[in-house]
């Protein structure tokens, strides 16, 4: 590891001092969801606690919320850190807010685990529902700040470079996809090897960006790792804010997901959220570049415009 490495926890991190900020009420169970498989056994229930039962744990102090959860008061100051607060009292506020809100009408979760004997509707139903609670979980938890610096890292960028792999990599390939469009210079190499190797040529007013839900894919960590130490600005998309792909990314753009199931793996729902982002980097990189964006995208749909026309025409 560099100097310039960040510490997991620390309220700073990366070179540009990123600093997250405090997710709003409604994010929270979000937060929940997707963190909870990284914690410990006594953090998971305290974390559990809170989402289940925001009104009474609003309510309690954080000697008797470590009491109700069988914890210790450490546990519970680290589990609300880890959810995205300065502190206790900070994590008070928004159970609080998040039992008014619960209060003036939320809906209560539904199970949708798919069964083997599932009738297809069924599934469809149930499919839908996870996505649509995926994609709000995302918009939800998804830090704005951070988004609009990593739009505009991508939209002054000289080249950017996005690592991905298995269903992150079909995700790095849209994104990519998406910024040539547009008229901006980007590369998705899907050999591990050729990542890095790019990876080596970056410099300042370059970005690399990194797509893994779990956070620790290697061949995806390894080529940011290289392009922070070349000092290119450095992006994360990922489902785990405590990640070892956030020690080498400047700005971190976090992914929610469902419960991964036998027949709903984590990449199915992972792959719509990050798809959520790509989709948000993309018309915000589109609304900064607009005197070039707009002819780029003209251009392109024109120049596709016969192939559009010629398949629609085949009996």
């Amino acid at each position: 590891m560099t100097e310039n490495v960040k510490e997991t926890f620390a309220p700073a991190t990366g070179r540009a001092g990123r600093r997250g900020s405090v997710p709003v009420p409604a994010a929270l169970v979000a937060k929940v969801r997707t963190l909870a498989p990284s914690m410990t056994r006594s953090m998971q229930r305290v974390a559990e606690a809170v989402a289940g039962d925001p009104a009474g744990c609003a309510a309690l102090t954080v000697t008797g919320l470590a009491e109700r959860t069988g914890t210790s008061e450490a546990t519970v100051v680290r589990t609300a850190r880890l959810l995205g607060y300065p502190g206790y009292r900070d994590l008070r506020l928004a159970l609080a807010g998040l039992a008014a809100q619960q209060q003036s009408g939320g809906s209560p979760a539904i199970t949708t685990d798919i069964a083997v004997d599932d009738p297809i509707a069924d599934v469809v139903a149930k499919l839908a529902y996870d996505e649509q609670r995926t994609l709000a979980d995302t918009a939800a938890g998804l830090d704005t700040v951070q988004l609009g610096a990593a739009v505009t890292a991508l939209a002054t960028a000289r080249r950017t470079d996005v690592y991905g792999i298995g269903a992150s990599g079909l995700v790095a390939q849209d994104l990519t996809q998406k910024l040539l469009r547009i008229g901006l210079i980007a590369h998705a190499p899907g050999d591990p090897h050729l990542a890095v190797t790019n990876a080596v040529q970056l410099r300042a007013g370059d970005v690399a960006v990194a797509i893994t839900h779990s956070g620790s894919t290697g061949d995806v960590i390894e080529p940011l790792r290289v392009a922070f130490e070349h000092g290119a600005a450095t992006i994360a998309i990922t489902g785990r804010p405590d990640s070892p792909v956030t020690q080498y990314a400047d700005h971190v753009l976090t992914t929610a997901t469902s419960r991964e199931t036998e027949l709903r793996p984590a990449a199915m729902s992972s792959r719509t959220s990050q798809l959520l982002v790509v989709d948000c980097l993309f018309v915000g990189v589109a609304q900064r570049t607009y005197d070039t964006a707009g002819p780029a995208l003209a251009a392109s749909y024109e120049a596709l415009a016969h192939r559009h026309g010629a398949r629609r025409a085949r009996p």
